[in-house]
């Protein structure tokens, strides 16, 4: 008897180190199947995973003051590192990040192999032009977006390559644009030179009309007392705010049909030809803080309309709209009119020109230079129909001011325009 019991206890004893065998595999397979699946973006297409760790970035193939993630290997970040010189760049690389740092020359040495370069953002440090190797950027026949904002440059970098899309400029000290410099951004779509130091007689010499590509120019925050000449028939957005233009020439807009959005905040306009801005597609005007008296034709095709801080005393709706066309109604559905010298709110003759107006803010009103008026109606809301309010809810793009805040919300209205980037 005690011989059975003996077997017995080592029978039970070899089932249990046989079952927890099997458990421990079975749940180490499954540990192992859950580490596999953790990072399906890096693994796909890789035949195992010890091709994958032998394939990793290795120092030669991303430098060593950078980062080159596994999950995009053709991206190099040397962003915010303090670097004083531009390390030499891969020849895999196509995003390269050297915004904000202390780099003041641009050499060719480190982009003899960069060869697939197609966006390099150099941005924030202390680039100045003469700085920048000549040819450095040309050669470079992949490159589509150069980022040089918020450097020292005195002009645009020449030569640049015709693959070149974005040119992006703001921030610097350019104060000239020679011909050679834009003849050969034929494929440039949008250039931004806003905060720059640009004059009139710079832009003269531009010949924007080379680049046909051309559908945004940003010239805001610079010295421009006249509308800058020669811009291409491609454009679709225009920014000059915050210069001291005091005119717009007859016709001049007629030669831009494609126009989308056109920004003139912050300039000395007294009076626009009446006919300026009928145009066919144009969907955004503003003519914010000028000093404008008298209203002008608005085209159907427009929706918002900025015409705060001016000396508008009387909106004549006839003149806004002088005719109806119940098959082609006017698009118009923001007004924004606050800090002019309105006495009453705008004709109710409005709502059968313009029957989509959604809202219009009358705000405060300038009575003189020192006093100011609130009209007995600040905000006019109409509230949607069911179907307005439907497409409303299915057109993400469009965006309606919300007027039922307080006057707080309403001040902050300037700051809620589209960021020009985003075009």
């Amino acid at each position: 008897m005690g011989i059975l019991k003996q077997l017995l206890t080592i029978l039970l004893l070899f089932g249990v180190t046989v079952f927890c065998q099997y458990e421990g595999d079975y749940f180490e397979n499954e540990y192992e199947n859950e580490i596999d699946n953790e990072y399906p973006s890096i693994f796909h297409h890789i035949p195992s995973v010890e091709y994958a760790i032998s394939h990793s970035v290795t120092p030669a193939e991303c430098a060593r003051e950078c980062f080159c993630p596994l999950t995009s290997p053709i991206t190099m970040y040397c962003d915010h590192r303090k670097l004083q010189r531009i390390p030499s760049i891969p020849s895999h690389i196509q995003q390269l990040h050297l915004e904000y740092n202390d780099i003041e020359a641009v050499p060719m040495e480190s982009f003899v192999n960069a060869t697939a370069l197609k966006e390099i953002n150099l941005s924030h440090n202390k680039i100045k032009s003469h700085m920048i190797d000549n040819g450095v950027f040309a050669k470079l026949s992949n490159l589509v977006q150069l980022h040089l904002e918020n450097n020292l440059l005195e002009e645009i970098p020449y030569p640049l390559p015709r693959s070149l899309e974005r040119l992006i400029l703001g921030f610097n000290q350019i104060t000239s644009l020679p011909n050679r410099a834009t003849e050969d951004l034929v494929n440039v779509t949008m250039l931004d030179l806003c905060n720059n130091c640009l004059e009139d007689s710079q832009l003269k010499e531009a010949h924007f009309s080379n680049m046909r590509n051309l559908m945004q120019i940003n010239l805001c925050n610079n010295r421009l007392q006249s509308m800058p000449p020669d811009l291409p028939i491609s454009l679709m957005y225009l920014s000059l705010e915050n210069n001291s233009i005091s005119s717009i020439p007859d016709n001049y807009f007629q030669k831009l049909p494609k126009l989308i959005a056109v920004r003139m905040s912050y300039n000395n306009l007294q009076d626009v030809p009446y006919n300026a801005f009928n145009l066919q597609n144009l969907v955004e005007l503003n003519l914010g803080h000028n000093k404008l008296k008298q209203i002008f034709y608005v085209p159907r095709s427009l929706q918002h309309l900025y015409i705060e801080d001016n000396d508008i005393e009387v909106i004549n709706v006839t003149q806004m709209c002088p005719s109806i066309d119940p098959l082609n109604l006017s698009h118009l559905t923001y007004i924004r009119v606050d800090q002019n010298k309105l006495t009453a709110p705008i004709s109710t003759y409005a709502f059968f020109c313009f029957p989509h107006i959604r809202s219009i803010y009358y705000g405060e009103q300038k009575i003189s230079a020192n006093q100011q008026t609130q009209l007995r109606t600040p905000v006019f809301r109409r509230y949607l129909t069911a179907e307005e309010y439907e497409e409303a809810e299915d057109d993400h793009e469009e965006h309606v001011p919300d007027h039922d805040q307080d006057h707080d919300h309403i001040e902050r209205e300037e700051d809620d325009y589209p960021d020009a980037y985003l075009y």
